[in-house]
């Protein structure tokens, strides 16, 4: 298994906005060979800490996904946000291959 995390910190009047954008997420990557789950997790303790929390079957599945032409999509949209103090926060993104279960 192979998992990506992408967290972002917001501004605290923002945070329940960009968790109802990703309540309503394309899905796209849903259909994507060799993905497995989404979530998108908060901070217990610093609450506009956003974690998006992918899982893949492989990293080659993962990589795939990454080149897609959906993929391209999804984050240009982003990039075109309207409210641009959001589109402006890169996230911290960080990849993992779990070696046990």
């Amino acid at each position: 298994m192979y998992i990506v995390t992408s967290t972002v910190t917001v501004p605290t009047d923002k945070i329940e906005e960009v968790i109802e954008i990703y309540r309503k997420r394309s899905r796209r990557v849903d259909q994507a060979e060799g993905f497995t789950s989404f979530r998108l997790i908060q901070n217990t303790k610093k609450r506009h800490e956003l974690t998006v929390h992918l899982e893949w079957q492989t990293k080659a599945a993962y990589m795939a996904w990454v080149k897609s032409q959906e993929f391209k999509e999804i984050h240009d949209l982003e990039k075109n946000y309207p409210d641009q103090e959001l589109a402006g926060i890169v996230p911290k993104v960080h990849q993992y291959e779990v070696v046990a279960e």
